[in-house]
């Protein structure tokens, strides 16, 4: 924990207590969408700063050699651009008697706890109309095209995303806000944005998205295992959950899926529910081959299975709150 919050008051308040407000404040509000009706949210003036390097930069007329540092240049510029920017935002707010508050309200904004919730509740509750209402909703969490999926293929596409995004969007970011303030935290949205929008492994990103992608495993590479141990722990004292499952099934299979990092999320919450999770996916016309995470286990996933995901997943959170907790008593 590199930055405290000094204010102008000469108080000290300590950084977890801001990173712990923080992901309250979004635990309770989320994303409000009336304020981002009026107002572009900053990862979306992000990605937009990130597709104008992309259609500058990323030409296939160029040579992969050339395109690869062009986007190693472009990750490392944007990346060291975020965490400056944080650094002025915690610097100017720590001038003020009260910054520290203005601090976790700027920080929730980044964190994606009841947005997550939220979207993959709704495939639930889609599902229970109708698979047409599934498909519609699992197709603004998911990459993959919707309309190959059948009933069990979008529960388990809902649940792959409630595990993975514990780790990106909840137990990462809190983890690199509560290690290095708001510097840390604009810097790993960054890498984790551009790894969203240049990381692909296709003709297109192959060669421009390395960098961001190989960045984005390290950067995730520890809070993923850290949210996969919280949902292990989740699962062994949950009722109809099974904890040793989870953990053989990370030990096993995590490290046959194709991001080892989303391998630890997928196969602990597949072991723990007894579900079978990755495995062949399809995005467009692209099938990819990936192996089954926690493979053996249930495939006929369903609309309970995903609210029993989410029990997890809300239990997993309170689990990372705690650890905060702890830390900030014993440090």
């Amino acid at each position: 924990m590199i930055f405290e919050w000094y204010s102008a008051g000469g108080v000290t308040v300590h950084p977890l207590l801001v990173v712990m407000l923080a992901f309250a404040i979004d635990v309770v509000l989320g994303d409000p969408p009336e304020v981002y009706r009026r107002i572009p949210h900053p990862v979306a003036l992000f990605g937009n700063l990130i597709g104008f390097f992309d259609r500058q930069l990323n030409r296939p007329q160029r040579s992969d050699r050339a395109r690869f540092w062009r986007g190693a240049l472009v990750t490392v510029c944007l990346v060291t651009a975020a965490s400056f920017a944080g650094y002025a935002v915690h610097w100017v707010l720590a001038q003020f008697l009260y910054g520290w508050i203005g601090g976790a309200l700027i920080g929730s904004v980044f964190i994606a706890y009841r947005g997550l919730f939220n979207h993959v509740r709704n495939v639930a509750d889609g599902l229970d109309v109708s698979l047409a209402k599934g498909r519609e909703a699992v197709s603004h969490i998911v990459g993959r095209d919707p309309e190959h999926l059948d009933e069990h293929g979008v529960a388990r596409a809902a649940i792959e995303s409630a595990a993975e995004n514990f780790s990106d969007g909840v137990a990462a970011p809190v983890l690199w806000f509560a290690l290095l303030g708001l510097p840390g935290l604009f810097a790993y949205k960054a890498v984790n944005t551009l790894d969203s929008m240049i990381g692909h492994r296709d003709s297109d990103y192959e060669m421009f998205g390395k960098f961001a992608a190989r960045l984005d495993d390290a950067v995730n590479a520890v809070p993923a295992r850290i949210a996969g141990l919280l949902i292990v722990i989740t699962a062994s004292i949950s009722i109809g959950t099974k904890g040793g499952d989870a953990w053989a099934a990370a030990i096993r299979d995590a490290e046959k899926h194709r991001s080892v990092n989303a391998g630890w999320l997928e196969a602990t919450m597949g072991g723990a529910l007894g579900l079978a999770l990755a495995g062949p996916r399809q995005y467009g016309h692209t099938v990819i081959e990936d192996a089954w995470m926690n493979d053996g286990g249930r495939v006929e996933a369903t609309s309970a299975d995903i609210h029993r995901a989410l029990s997890l997943y809300r239990k997993a959170s309170a689990g990372l709150a705690a650890l905060l907790l702890l830390i900030m008593v014993l440090v």
